[in-house]
């Protein structure tokens, strides 16, 4: 159900970063697909505009399951091109959240999961 899920969507939300104004930004992660790697891996084939990113690029990442309750469970794992990051987050229904760190620059981030046109 998750790959199904997850098929063609954009991440549609926002972030923030903690020490500075707290007003929400707004973030986008197109995701093509989904796809189990290994035990716990997922590798998401993302495009996003982040980090001075701007592309498509794999990103395989931890996984962890409560129930019915994915959950991305990233610490300090490096994204070639992009950075090192710890992120917790989760995915429900239509919805995401969760907490992102790169360095010293880190805070929460959610949205809505949305099916591509």
């Amino acid at each position: 159900q998750f790959i199904e899920r997850m098929r063609e969507v954009t991440l549609n939300g926002s972030y923030t970063e903690a020490g500075h104004d707290g007003v929400p930004r707004s973030d986008r992660y197109q995701i093509a697909s989904v796809e189990k790697v290994g035990e716990n891996l997922w590798r998401f084939n993302v495009t996003m505009q982040c980090c001075g990113v701007s592309g498509a690029i794999p990103v395989v990442a931890p996984m962890r399951w409560n129930g019915d309750t994915p959950m991305i469970m990233m610490t300090d794992t490096n994204i070639p091109g992009v950075g090192t990051f710890t992120v917790r987050l989760f995915f429900y229904g239509d919805r995401y959240a969760g907490t992102w760190q790169n360095g010293p620059v880190g805070g929460e981030m959610s949205g809505r999961i949305e099916k591509n046109a």
